[in-house]
């Protein structure tokens, strides 16, 4: 069960960023959002994380957003901890690969939201697919 909030979660995230639907993308992450890991940047929260969206969906920088691969890490009855792989490729042709740590969590409103990403070292991902096998 756990896993298909964790799927769910990732399908709904490339739907709405693919289709550029701002607001239904923006409702899929927490207003209490913490992203680590970002160059340049100590922690990324809500409102960085919206305007980044607005300005990449208006703009038509983005061509296209996928996930491969979900490994389940931690599971409460209102929080999903899952390792992912995100592509996101650039009207530009430029592609960024990158490993995710993905923390839900199942809001007040009976809602899963992102709470918590932090993009992972090539180092944890390797160890991750070394330990998988």
């Amino acid at each position: 069960m756990e896993t298909q909030y964790a799927q769910e979660m990732l399908d709904a995230l490339t739907r709405t960023a693919n289709a550029r639907e701002y607001a239904a993308h923006m409702a899929l992450i927490s207003k209490d959002v913490s992203v680590y890991g970002v160059p340049g940047f100590e922690v990324i929260g809500y409102d960085d994380w919206a305007r980044q969206c607005r300005f990449e969906f208006d703009e038509g920088i983005l061509k296209q957003v996928s996930y491969a691969g979900l490994r389940l890490v931690t599971v409460t009855s209102d929080h999903v901890l899952f390792k992912t792989t995100e592509t996101v490729e650039g009207t530009d042709g430029t592609v960024n690969r990158h490993g995710l740590e993905i923390l839900i969590r199942k809001e007040v409103d009976g809602k899963w939201r992102v709470l918590q990403e932090r993009i992972l070292s090539d180092e944890e991902m390797n160890f991750d697919s070394h330990k998988a096998h």
